[in-house]
């Protein structure tokens, strides 16, 4: 079957018997039609406008409604993405004491939705609903790099997909608290999902069963929704919560010393310095102007890591999310996790010797000598001096941040471990999100198993009522005495699906992280 890319290109030209119109939908303010593969009878929505372009005074404020348009909008090609940036790649935190042919722009507030259909693109009808948030580090990520069509196939075409876009680079501040939106990318997301309680309906979907899902920064945008509006978010939004790789980066006040050395140093690189109002000067720079300015700074930031990230707000977030997490102040009536067994690999510099107790003081600008004498101490003894440094960066971002989220929804989660060699960050994408690749462990009893734990959760907010028969034996919730579901091969390359038991000394590490979450700002 073709790309997306491919697909959108050449309806744009409809050259291929492959394609056919979709039924146009009508949302009130546009009216939209989509276009079907008839190889596979999956109808896509591909760019639709959920929210007005952010452009001008809109710029660093909340979401608004997009304008009304008139006549029939084409949805039948991939959206721009917002503007990107990286992540740091300096050997010492600086707060201590770009592949494809998808145009990247401000005005990315879209998304796209693939649904189950004939080949006239007649929708469904009260379908779960699954809404994916790319990751990236809240830096880079578009929704043309998933493919919906994927989760439908796995889940037995049981399953709407919606893969939202949301603004990158979040501006912290005291200015931007005064003048505009703090964490705007976390309300473009909560717009997406207010568009989706609205508007699923009309393309099969059920608005009521709707599953938030992410990986990495995805995921760790799913944590925030989780604990928006300290947990009362209204209406329900959504009522399934899966999280791949939860990132919980430090997440600081917005106005503490971090975000204002941030907010200053975005200002001096968009000349906005001597400006009477620095939000104004800002909302008038070229946007060019302020991209590179995200990516100078977050390159500059301390190796693989992400400074233009959520704050603490007041208003969406309300406090730390551990916090949250330890009063239950939680939105989602059942939780889905999984981790990668060695995430922190991929974010730490390989070739520099350090500690783990140095590491964490380079990581966590807030840590002093006693926190970095514990990091030593609790990860002593566990391989080399790099491999314990992996896991500091693994477990207090990733893992741990997983773990209490989990204990949040006791009695109602889940918990699996991807452990494929080499199991880290991001090599489980490819098994549920394949496009045109092959997974490297191509093993169909593997893939059935993995990939249908997440698409029978969407369906009945339970892994263990099956799409179809897998080698996935009972899954036992998380409170059952620490209970995971492995994921993994033998060396002889069979497949190992099989419950296990969290390691005591990795909940005692995390008791730690959880212990010093005013310093780390989780």
């Amino acid at each position: 079957m073709p790309s997306l890319h491919l697909l959108s290109r050449l309806c744009a030209v409809a050259t291929t018997i492959l394609l056919a119109r979709a039924q146009t939908v009508d949302l009130g303010y546009a009216q939209y039609q989509g276009i079907v593969n008839t190889a596979s009878n999956i109808t896509h929505f591909l760019g639709i406008r959920y929210a007005a372009a952010p452009l001008g005074d809109l710029r660093f404020r909340a979401p608004q409604p997009p304008a009304n348009e008139t006549g029939v909008q084409q949805a039948t090609a991939q959206p721009n993405k917002c503007l990107q940036a990286d992540s740091g790649r300096s050997p010492t935190n600086p707060f201590e004491s770009r592949a494809d042919q998808i145009i990247a722009t401000e005005d990315c507030l879209f998304l796209n939705v693939y649904y189950p259909s004939d080949e006239a693109g007649t929708p469904p009808t009260n379908l779960p609903t699954l809404v994916w948030i790319h990751g990236g580090g809240y830096l880079s990520g578009q929704a043309s790099r998933f493919n919906g069509e994927d989760i439908i196939r796995q889940s037995n075409r049981g399953v709407v997909v919606v893969v939202i876009q949301y603004r990158l680079g979040f501006l912290p501040g005291a200015a931007v608290k005064k003048n505009g939106t703090l964490n705007a990318g976390l309300l473009d997301q909560d717009f997406a999902l207010r568009w989706v309680n609205q508007h699923i309906s009309k393309f099969g979907g059920d608005s009521a069963k709707v599953t938030i899902w992410g990986e990495s920064a995805g995921a760790g945008s799913v944590l925030q929704h989780v604990v928006a509006n300290g947990g009362q978010t209204k209406p329900q939004l959504f009522r399934g919560v899966i999280t791949s790789s939860t990132f919980l980066p430090s997440q600081y006040q917005f106005d503490d010393r971090i975000p204002e050395l941030l907010f200053s140093e975005v200002v001096a690189q968009t000349n906005c310095a001597i400006a009477q109002d620095s939000l104004t000067c800002l909302r008038t720079a070229n946007a060019t102007v302020l991209e590179m300015a995200n990516y100078n700074i977050n390159a500059a930031g301390f190796f693989h890591t992400f400074s233009t990230v959520p704050v603490i707000d007041g208003v969406f977030i309300t406090q730390q999310p551990t916090l949250s997490f330890l009063e239950s102040k939680v939105n989602g009536e059942a939780l889905l996790s999984v981790t990668n067994t060695f995430e922190g690999t991929a974010f730490v510099n390989q070739s520099v010797n350090v500690t783990a107790a140095q590491y964490s003081l380079d990581l966590f600008p807030k840590f002093r000598t006693p926190q970095a004498n514990s990091v030593g101490e609790l990860y002593a003894g566990l391989g080399t001096e790099q491999f314990q440094v992996n896991g500091v960066q693994g477990e207090s971002i990733f893992i741990c941040p997983t773990y209490d989220l989990l204990n949040a929804f006791s009695g109602r989660s889940f918990k699996g471990e991807f452990a494929i060699p080499p199991g880290r960050h991001g090599n489980d994408i490819v098994y549920y999100f394949p496009g045109t690749s092959t997974p490297p462990f191509n093993n169909t009893d593997f893939i059935n198993a993995f990939t249908q734990s997440f698409t029978s959760f969407i369906i009945n907010l339970d892994p263990n009522i099956k799409v179809s028969n897998t080698i996935t034996p009972h899954w036992n919730m998380f409170n059952d005495d620490h209970t995971e579901m492995l994921f993994n091969m033998t060396a002889a390359g069979a497949p190992v699906v099989r419950q296990i038991t969290t390691s005591n000394a990795l909940l005692n590490r995390c008791r730690f992280w959880r212990s010093v979450g005013n310093l780390t700002g989780q």
